[in-house]
């Protein structure tokens, strides 16, 4: 019984501890006015004449807490200088390099800024991102490492602790409240057991 309590209270400090954090380009769609994560990568993508898609560089730990695009420029105003043209589809793009605070230590994010792309009829989200945002960069995965050689080095890596300010750093000053309600218990149990030894051969 001791060491089933022992890995439950073991279980429980680790449920405690901090979720890791990425930093990455996130791919976006754009409804109307409003930003959803992307349910596809951008390699295999394939989106419509009209359509608006997105990318933000940022730290995060999954898509429900990841930074959406910044900018409210819809395809009329992103595409207003690029002309239709027959057997071509318009990509309109937003291109967020994210914070200084969400930025690889010794680079400077550039601007945020919006691009038209004119692609052919099959081409993917990657295709569109390739005729406006070169140089980019991927890993063996396939994993969008950079956009317009932002960043110049790293490709998803895990960061100590979330650098943008929405979470405070994790830190190694003492062991977890679960581990130490865990080890209380442990204890208290473990001298419960010793008594009941002592009672029976007393």
């Amino acid at each position: 019984m001791l060491v089933a309590v022992l890995v439950l209270c073991t279980g429980a400090g680790a449920g405690q501890a901090q979720a890791a954090d990425y930093r990455y380009w996130s791919f976006w769609d754009r409804d109307g006015d409003r930003w959803t994560y992307a349910t596809r990568g951008p390699s295999t993508a394939r989106p419509s004449d009209g359509d608006v898609q997105g990318f933000r560089f940022a730290v995060s730990e999954n898509s429900g807490d990841a930074a959406r695009p910044r900018g409210t420029a819809g395809f009329a105003a992103i595409c207003a200088s690029t002309p239709e043209r027959e057997g071509r589809k318009r990509v309109a793009l937003v291109l967020d390099f994210g914070t200084r605070a969400d930025a690889p230590a010794g680079e400077t994010p550039p601007p945020a800024r919006t691009a038209c792309a004119s692609v052919s009829p099959g081409a993917t989200t990657s295709d569109a991102l390739a005729a406006v945002a070169k140089p980019l960069r991927y890993d063996t995965n396939a994993l969008l490492c950079a956009i317009g050689g932002y960043p110049k080095r790293g490709c998803g890596e895990q960061v100590a602790h979330r650098e943008s300010g929405k979470r405070q750093p994790a830190t190694d000053s003492g062991p977890s409240l679960g581990l130490v309600a865990g080890g209380a218990l442990v204890a208290a149990l473990a001298a419960g057991a010793v008594w009941q030894v002592r009672r029976r051969h007393g």
